[in-house]
């Protein structure tokens, strides 16, 4: 009983026995508050914030500089331009006049690398830059399509075109593109060159354009220039159909040499109104498509077309045309050819140049059928050279040219 007791006694306990050791006196210099909980906390903090303040210091001087370069460009003491919705700092357009020396072009500040197919070509690297934009016939270009494509395909002709400062409109012929039209009930070759024939007739008085004719839209620019010769300051022919008066698109290829004709193989003929009447339209086995047409184009073009493709209209392929010199060979004529081009081999086309010769012949190399995805920027620069040529240099002779502008 008393050692239970004895639990519950007031004796007071030995205190060093309870007493933890007190802990070693340091020295504190001023590095010791780095190691710190509560000082090394502040201290980042205050590193970080002094970080941010120079961020916002710089960020805030780069948009000072731009925005003076703005004002600068605006003239007149104002406000500059409004910004591009572009990450991309655009070239500003050269300015006339002044007698200093002219600053170079600032690169683009995006830091992605360049592609082939970006629309790359400045003013300043323009053939005849000397030959002003104001001082030419015409600055506005029409391009029709070949067969089974649409205005879709000089997506990038347009865009290269419009930042050298033309005027660029894409034909949807009937029954092509996103025309809803029935290729299957096209019944003759104006009816199918309707959509293009309207548009010239409808611009305004004294009003001229160059026409862009690829493919079987050779002989559809052919049609337009025999029916309004007076709004066609130029036509070009891109590896395309360039016939005679008389000729239909079938007699031209009739001329290919079987051995290289790749074209055969991949039509296929639609026969909506049975199989005892003669085809309504001509289709292109899509596993051709490649070999035939895009032999040097990218993939991505190659999966556009297959996609965006329509048949081919059969009666107006058949259909003579009536041209006459007048109207037709009033209008001057340049062909651009390629190399690569497995629809209508080079072969083929130097022929058609030589029975019914043009102003003048350029070349693409490298080029398969289709020069708007495989060189876009070569033939970009022959377009832009053309529409330069003044009237003065008119030649009587065929001038074969290899030119390959660099991509």
């Amino acid at each position: 009983m008393g050692a239970i007791l004895s639990c519950f006694s007031d004796e007071p306990v030995d205190d060093r026995r309870r007493r933890k050791p007190p802990p070693p006196r340091r020295n504190f210099s001023a590095s010791s508050f780095a190691g710190m909980p509560g000082s090394s906390s502040r201290f980042r903090q205050g590193r970080r914030d002094e970080a941010v303040m120079h961020d916002q210091a710089l960020a805030a001087a780069a948009a000072a500089f731009i925005l003076q370069q703005h004002q600068n460009g605006g003239g007149g003491g104002g406000l500059g331009p409004a910004f591009d919705r572009s990450s991309s700092l655009r070239c500003p357009p050269l300015s006339g006049g002044g007698t200093g020396k002219k600053e170079g072009l600032p690169r683009s500040s995006s830091s992605r690398p360049r592609s082939l197919t970006d629309p790359v070509v400045q003013p300043h690297q323009l053939v005849n830059p000397e030959v002003k934009v104001e001082d030419m016939e015409t600055v506005h270009f029409v391009l029709v399509h070949g067969g089974g494509f649409g205005a879709w395909c000089w997506y990038k002709t347009i865009a290269l075109l419009e930042d050298s400062g033309f005027k660029v409109n894409a034909i949807d012929l009937t029954g092509s593109g996103i025309h809803s039209f029935d290729t299957n009930n096209i019944k003759s070759l104006p009816q199918y060159v309707k959509p293009l024939t309207t548009f010239l007739e409808n611009l305004g008085d004294g009003e001229k354009v160059i026409l862009v004719g690829h493919d079987f839209g050779g002989a559809c620019i052919s049609y337009a220039m025999e029916v309004c010769p007076s709004k066609v300051a130029k036509a070009v022919f891109v590896t395309a159909a360039m016939l005679k008066d008389g000729q239909n698109t079938l007699d031209m290829f009739s001329q290919q040499d079987g051995t290289e004709d790749l074209m055969r193989p991949a039509q296929v003929f639609l026969y909506a109104n049975g199989k005892d009447k003669p085809p309504t339209a001509i289709g292109l086995d899509k596993s051709l498509l490649k070999d035939l047409l895009f032999n040097q184009s990218p993939v991505k073009d190659v999966a556009l077309s297959s996609v965006s493709m329509r048949p081919i209209p059969f009666a107006p392929v058949l259909e003579k045309l009536s041209l006459t010199e007048s109207n037709y060979g009033s209008v001057r004529r340049f062909y651009i050819e390629t190399t690569e081009d497995n629809a209508i081999p080079l072969s083929l086309q130097q022929s058609m140049c030589n029975a019914n010769p043009p102003e003048k012949v350029l070349r693409l190399k490298g080029s398969d059928h289709s020069p708007f995805f495989s060189k876009p920027q070569a033939l970009h620069k022959l377009l832009v050279e053309i529409s330069k040529i003044p009237s003065t240099q008119v030649q009587q002779t065929v001038k074969y040219i290899d030119l390959q502008p660099a991509e």
